[in-house]
């Protein structure tokens, strides 16, 4: 596994060593372009054939005072010539567009590692607004980290004097200019970013060129400049792949794709109902370009609309979907206690965020575990499960959709502002290989009548398609009577009935893989049990653990309840369990409850994900 190491420290320099992983971070304004030169960068490294993971990271605020911290945008990628599975504790180089990101950023960066700054962007109004008291490039503020300093605006201007752009368009090319210059760096292919312009300003193509001849100056400047060790060329190798088509991926269009996938392996025509909030809007984006797969989507005037739209397509023999973050899902609970009554299929998406209400709009949380699995009203239990990364959100889409077509339930899958942001490369699958679970819709009435409650082995309901001959059947919000499905009150069957729809979802863990070990084996002295995307921090802490000879093992859940087969008696086996969360212990409270393991919290919640020397900190500590 590869190890990030320090960029073009002195000995490095020496020695000619080049690292396995590299991270850079690109910061600078929310209207600099840093997502965009972030993602172009991606490409190009996916191209190049390293192995990458990268975490974009909004600025809170719509649209922030230019220059200032609060609207700092960054764009963090790690990549290398191994396998990667975290966008990286530290970044190596730190690209700063102007002294607001150069604040909120540098702290983070590694000793010794190198920051390259627009100084053009250090004036005194700049600096005042991101609340320097000197310049830091000329101070010694900066002194423990090598600081190359060009005045990238200027450089800029001149690029694409020969275009005859304004001052305020041109300086729109800076980000090309920077992304040239890292391409350099990193020995990276600018055809492909070309071609990608040519296409992006098809309508404009003065434009175009211009952007073209400010990418091409960044990447000249890097073979011209003379200024030593700080700032030259690096090559890292291709990583190692299994031999296959591969593509970056999103989770957000990881598991946009995954729900497509999901619909055909049940042979069902898709209805996605939903309302635009961060980070959940992309799904609706993506899932809108999929029309000829039977994809319907439908972008609401709210939350409940959305949802009450999706169980009314359920109703009618489509597969519904409605997503969210933790805002719009706590608008959804009523009609999500409709679903689970009603008891017909649908997949509730929530990209968790920072929160409660607004909270961190654009930041990651693990939060939302007690609302998936606890927040309705009355005794209302629901399947929830988990993706634990951009990549895994296409399986986990699928099986969220297998659950729900089975057992006839509501099933809500998990990611967060991380997973659905964040990039990896994805080998595409070969679908011959997923098994389909086509849905068997009830075609005629029995001789003694159609009881829309009956059960089959799974107690699931049939699916009846209303105004099909014989079928007619009345379903609803208000308590149904056994098997006829007709209105009742009465206290034996509303005892039943409860009873009935608990054990259909607690029975959904027969028909689910039991827990495996990640890493390590059961009966280890400690183990590090997660969830969703602290997947790749604590795989890379508790790999790093083990090549130090420590007794460590890493439990992974995608079933968040039902919780999988075995795990009681393999969370007994281990001497010590922690739980890392992006929340205040939510899972080590629901682990408690269900199996009274002694499990021990490790949170965080700062809207940004976990470091793998904090986990590395949590394994020290415990084996002491």
């Amino acid at each position: 596994m590869a190890t990030a190491t320090h960029l073009l420290t002195p000995e490095e320099a020496n020695a000619d060593i080049v690292p396995e992983a590299v991270v850079v971070r690109f910061a600078g304004d929310s209207g600099d372009g840093m997502q965009l030169t972030g993602g172009q960068f991606t490409l190009s490294t996916a191209l190049a054939g390293n192995d990458l993971a990268t975490f974009p990271d909004f600025p809170a605020e719509i649209r922030a005072p230019q220059g200032t911290t609060f609207g700092v945008s960054a764009f963090q990628i790690n990549f290398g010539s191994a396998a990667i599975e975290t966008a990286g504790d530290a970044p190596d180089v730190l690209v700063a567009m102007n002294p607001a990101a150069l604040k909120v950023n540098v702290a983070d960066l590694k000793p010794g590692g190198l920051i390259i700054v627009d100084e053009g962007e250090f004036g005194a109004r700049n600096l005042a607004k991101a609340g320097y008291d000197t310049n830091p490039l000329e101070d010694d503020s900066l002194g423990k980290w090598q600081v190359v300093p060009f005045n990238i605006s200027q450089l800029t201007l001149e690029s694409v004097k020969p275009f005859g752009l304004g001052n305020k368009e041109a300086l729109r090319c800076k980000n090309m200019w920077t992304l040239g210059l890292a391409l350099w760096m990193f020995d990276r292919d600018r055809a492909p970013i070309e071609n990608w312009l040519k296409t992006k300003f098809a309508k404009a193509p003065e434009l175009a060129e211009a952007n073209i001849a400010a990418l091409n100056a960044g990447h000249a400047f890097g073979e011209t400049v003379e200024i030593g060790q700080p700032l030259k060329q690096h090559h890292l190798d291709p990583a190692p792949a299994v031999p296959g088509l591969y593509r970056t991926v999103t989770g957000a269009e990881a598991l946009s794709l995954g729900l497509v996938a999901g619909a055909q392996l049940a042979g069902l025509p898709m209805f996605f109902g939903g309302y635009p909030i961060t980070p959940a809007s992309a799904i609706l984006h993506h899932l809108s370009r999929y029309k000829e797969y039977g994809v319907t989507t439908f972008q609401a005037e709210d939350e409940i609309a959305a949802i009450a739209a999706s169980i009314g397509a359920s109703f009618a023999g489509s597969l519904g979907v409605t997503s969210s973050s933790g805002p719009g899902i706590a608008l959804k609970t009523e009609a999500m206690g409709l679903a689970i009554m009603t008891e017909l299929p649908l997949v509730i998406v929530n990209s968790q965020r920072g929160g409660p209400s607004t909270g961190l709009p654009t930041k990651t949380e693990q939060s939302d575990l007690y609302q998936a699995v606890y927040g309705r009203n009355g005794d209302a239990p629901m399947p929830v499960i988990a993706a634990r990364s951009p990549a895994d959100a296409f399986d986990c889409a699928i099986e969220a959709c297998r659950i729900a077509v089975q057992y006839m339930t509501p099933v809500m899958l998990l990611t967060d502002g991380y997973i659905a942001n964040a990039a990896e490369p994805w080998r595409v699958p070969d679908m011959s290989g997923y098994a389909p679970f086509p849905v068997a819709f009830v075609e005629e009435a029995p001789e003694d009548g159609f009881k829309p409650y009956a059960r089959d082995n799974k107690l699931a309901r049939p699916w009846a398609r209303p105004g099909t001959p014989g079928l007619l059947h009345r379903i609803g919000g208000i308590e149904k009577q056994l098997d006829t499905g007709n209105i009742e009150y009465s206290p034996d069957n509303h005892q039943a009935m409860t009873d009935i729809r608990a054990q259909k979802v607690l029975g959904i863990a027969d028909g689910c893989p039991e827990q495996v070990v990640e890493q390590g084996e059961a009966g280890a002295k400690l183990a590090i049990v997660g969830w969703g995307s602290t997947y790749g921090p604590i795989a890379q802490a508790v790999r790093r653990a083990r090549g130090r000879g420590q007794d460590v093992a890493h439990v992974h859940l995608r079933h968040i309840w039902p919780l999988a087969s075995g795990l009681g008696d393999l969370l007994r086996s281990f001497g010590k369990v922690i739980v890392p969360e992006m929340n205040t212990g939510q899972l080590k409270t629901l682990l408690r409850d269900q199996f009274l393991v002694d499990c021990q919290p490790l949170n965080k919640v700062s809207g940004q994900p976990f470091k793998i020397a904090e986990i590395e900190a949590a394994i020290e500590e415990a084996l002491a």
